[in-house]
């Protein structure tokens, strides 16, 4: 009857929206560094450690106030032994080795063996509870038995909690662990060097009336402060036997110490790339949007220029010799296969509210297609844009999902047909998209605070700063308009499409947002 209750309340449990929900939240809270909210709760805690330690150092001389020391004792405590018993109960799940392991039993036709899955259970939290950063939480608590006055001094333990939120130091500790080997053997050899050297020091220097090293300890401390290359000079030999041990010690220490320095050197040399790449993807999450750029190639690399003017963008591309160029042209690059659904995964982004657009711009109409049927197969509504290399392949373009093609080609068919037949305009359009013209063609978007103070084209006052309308994109019926007319209604998600001067504009788009009674006082 308790075994099947059991059973009941691990699969109750494990189909709970609300209970995995929870669940999931402080899992992420906790232990999740992607979790776009774990900041806070890490500025939280090490300020609580602050002032438990503050507290701590306050109380050595001085008077503490009693509700401080209540705070101290009882209320941080309370909030740190709260975070251990969350962190013990989302490291691992209980309900899923029940259900497993009566499974697996039914599968063999036995009876749920319950103690085994108790045994699973038990291991598997000791395996956190025997932890270095669970030991720390759980000494961190042991403050809140006050009444035990030494055990106050386990608060210092909280200060190594520290380690746990900041996330530099983390990036450290992940560095070195690339070195395990090196920092063991150097470990050994140090251990020995300090061993036969507290061994020689002690019997060369015991027996003289002179000297300081009348014990095995004292000669252990002195081979570690001449190691550590220190030489406070508390301990010195005096014999010249046991200086000769000295200037061993003394090279062995620099031979240590130099050693030590080139394998962290090393370590962070060979993570470099890694340490950038994670950098650039934490700035990534901060960015409300961007565009994401496949492939920087020569096509590619004329869009970046134009598009990184006034937007946000990343660039994808295997190739690391296009990457690097790209970082040196002073844009996000990341060294990701664009085909591949793990190089967005290690994005944590939204794809739907940060990402405005995805542009394939490798010149590969495979790649391309690759890419498009990869993003389409987790992401239906993203806008993909696409560069034809080959006509032939549009199909197969249009079929993977997506939504604009651009055929090289054939722009430049266009281009020069207009700059034989009609140069002077050519000259124009040209001088409008030229970087170095202040004269722009611009999109505006109607909001509903310009519905506010506009309701139509006549309203818009557009050239009293010096700005004609080409025209204007109804979203609604998805049509563009060309030179509308003054009674032409606007509605919230149009789009005005101006040219003019580039500060005209900018000063445009803020009289735009301005009530209508301001804009009289202006006018």
């Amino acid at each position: 009857m308790i075994k099947s209750l059991l059973i009941d309340s691990a699969y109750f449990l494990n189909t709970s929206k609300n209970y995995q929900k929870t669940k999931k939240f402080f899992y992420n809270l906790l232990e999740n560094d992607n979790y776009k909210h774990r900041k806070y709760f890490d500025m939280f805690m090490i300020t609580l450690i602050i002032i438990s330690v503050v507290i701590l150092v306050r109380e050595v001389k001085s008077h503490v106030d009693d509700s401080l020391l209540y705070f101290n004792n009882y209320i941080i405590s309370i909030i740190f032994f709260i975070e251990y018993i969350l962190r013990l109960w989302v490291i691992s799940s209980v309900s899923q080795v029940i259900i497993k392991q009566s499974e697996y039993d039914a599968m063999l036709n036995k009876k749920f063996n319950f103690s085994l899955a108790i045994i699973i259970i038990i291991k598997e939290k000791l395996k956190y509870i025997l932890s270095v950063r669970a030991l720390i939480d759980l000494l961190a608590i042991i403050p809140f038995f006050h009444q035990l006055r030494f055990l106050r001094i386990f608060i210092l333990f909280r200060v190594f909690k520290l380690f746990r939120y900041a996330r530099s130091f983390k990036t450290f500790l992940s560095v070195l662990s690339t070195k395990k080997f090196e920092f063991i053997t150097l470990l050994i050899f140090a251990s020995i060097i300090v061993f036969v050297s507290s061994i020689l020091i002690y019997i060369v220097e015991a027996n003289n009336i002179n000297t300081s090293i009348d014990s095995l300890y004292k000669a252990f401390y002195w081979s570690i402060v001449t190691i550590s290359t220190v030489g406070y000079g508390d301990i010195i030999p005096s014999t010249l036997e046991g200086r000769v041990v000295a200037v061993f010690v003394i090279v062995a220490g620099i031979a240590v110490f130099a050693f030590t320095t080139s394998i962290i050197v090393s370590a962070f040399t060979e993570k470099l790339d890694e340490i950038k790449e994670t950098k650039n993807i934490d700035d990534l999450k901060k960015l409300k949007e961007f565009y994401i750029i496949c492939g920087y190639e020569n096509i590619a690399k004329e869009v970046v220029s134009q598009l990184s003017k006034n937007n946000n963008l990343i660039i994808l591309d295997e190739d690391k010799k296009r990457i690097e160029e790209a970082q040196k042209d002073g844009f996000t690059a990341l060294n990701y296969n664009s085909g591949s659904v793990e190089s967005y995964q290690k994005l944590h982004i939204d794809m739907n509210k940060q990402v405005k657009a995805i542009l394939c711009l490798g010149e590969s109409d495979v790649q391309n297609v690759y890419t498009t049927l990869t993003i389409r197969s987790f992401n239906k509504d993203i806008f993909i844009l696409s560069l034809l290399i080959e006509n032939k392949n549009r199909k197969k373009l249009t079929f993977a999902g997506v939504d604009e093609i651009v055929y090289s080609k054939e722009l430049v068919g266009l281009i020069a047909n207009e700059f034989i037949g009609q140069p002077v305009a050519f000259e124009v359009i040209h001088a409008l998209r030229s970087q170095y013209s202040n004269v722009d063609i611009e999109e505006i978007l109607i909001t509903s605070r310009v519905l506010l103070s506009f309701t139509t084209i006549e309203d818009l006052q557009n050239s009293e700063y010096r700005l004609i309308l080409l025209g204007i994109y109804k979203k609604k019926e998805n049509i563009f308009l060309f030179n509308p007319s003054g009674s032409t209604l606007l509605n919230e998600g149009d789009y005005l499409v101006l040219i003019g001067n580039t500060m005209f504009i900018q000063e445009y788009d803020k009289h735009l947002k301005i009530k209508k009674k301001q804009c009289k006082k202006l006018l």
